[in-house]
């Protein structure tokens, strides 16, 4: 009687790699709600629609990567 190991999530590692200076303020809401608050940040979430949803509104400011 095994145990079945729990289903690894997907994530993904977000980088804020340009400033979020002079974008408008819904973009720099969206960057804090990441928790990017500092170029080269480096961030790691799980993958959601609700996160997908927000790296689409600043996919110009953020380098995306799924682990």
């Amino acid at each position: 009687m095994g145990t079945t190991p729990a289903p690894t999530k997907d994530r993904l590692r977000l980088q804020l790699m340009k400033s979020g200076i002079g974008c408008t303020v819904p973009q720099k809401l969206t960057l804090r709600g990441l928790g990017l608050t500092r170029r080269e940040k480096i961030v790691v979430l799980e993958d959601t629609p609700a996160v997908r949803g927000m790296v689409r509104k600043v996919i110009h400011l953020v380098r995306v990567e799924e682990i």
